[in-house]
């Protein structure tokens, strides 16, 4: 996908260093993570159920966590490629929903973006690359340890910059989510059902994979042949019956918190319409 290089006078981006998670990280984290089941069972030996989903006060164990350093947002930006392209990948994605907001008369604030490495102090807690990518509402940040794209390609086989931009862009349907209140309606939501908590948790995170879609629909023209294939094989990579089934679990309906790799896949390819409103039967509560 060819993006437009960032200007950080578009963007608000900050690294968070290299610092120490050597047993996890204090405090309670809630925030919204794309996916990291299987990567955490097979590299971190974590339970993956506890890292998939938008996650509400998990307790880590205690530990060092990097602060946000205090290095200019092009020092950040520029420090590796995956950097630069999430960098250009938040750009494009302020570029495209602002407008959207603008013409719905709803006030639209930009996310954060923070690189870090191994551990980060985040407005919802300390978390560790053990979580994946996340968005916390808290603070209105979408935080990413880019080797995460790595782990994502060697351990998952979803590799490419579509697959990539997909993370973020997943993670900032979130922020969407956050700012139109719908995350706020989810939440009452399961509180009033808590055995529908995982279902309308799947819900939500449906939605955000089409505002995912939504974003790349409405830049098509930026798209290059093989794009729409790597985000699709993402998507159904990190289905929750795909990924019990790779670690050897009974596939369970009512443990799923993210949908099924079909249900993901079709979340992608609604929003690649683009139209942000499709996306909002996904989630409508009756």
């Amino acid at each position: 996908m060819r993006l437009n290089p960032f200007d950080t006078g578009n963007i608000s981006v900050r690294g968070g260093g290299g610092g120490g998670f050597p047993g996890g990280g204090g405090g309670k984290i809630g925030c919204g993570t794309l996916v990291i089941a299987a990567i955490g069972a097979l590299v971190f030996g974590i339970n993956p159920m506890q890292t998939i989903g938008v996650v509400e006060g998990v307790q880590q164990k205690s530990g060092g966590s990097a602060t946000i350093s205090d290095a200019s947002e092009q020092e950040v930006c520029t420090e590796s490629e995956y950097a630069t392209e999430a960098c250009n990948a938040l750009q494009s994605l302020n570029q495209t929903w602002e407008p959207v907001f603008q013409q719905a008369g709803i006030e639209f604030s930009d996310p954060t973006l923070t690189l870090y490495s191994r551990g980060i102090n985040s407005g919802c807690g300390s978390a560790s690359s053990a979580m994946g990518p996340f968005y916390c509402p808290a603070d209105q940040g979408i935080y990413l340890d880019t080797s995460f794209y790595d782990t994502m390609e060697r351990q998952m086989g979803a590799g490419g910059d579509f697959a990539r931009y997909y993370v973020i862009a997943h993670e900032y349907g979130h922020h969407i989510q956050t700012i139109t209140g719908i995350s706020d309606q989810i939440r009452s939501a399961q509180s009033q059902n808590p055995r529908a908590a995982n279902q309308l948790q799947v819900l939500m995170e449906l939605q955000a994979d089409c505002y995912a879609g939504v974003w790349a629909g409405k830049n098509r023209n930026l798209i290059e042949p093989g794009d729409i294939e790597e985000g699709m094989q993402a998507a159904s990579a990190i289905g929750d019956d795909t990924l019990m089934e790779q670690q050897g679990q009974r596939v369970n309906p009512e443990n799923f918190t993210h949908g099924t790799s079909e249900q993901r896949m079709q979340a992608l390819r609604l929003g690649l319409q683009g139209d942000d409103a499709s996306c909002d039967e996904i989630t409508r509560l009756r």
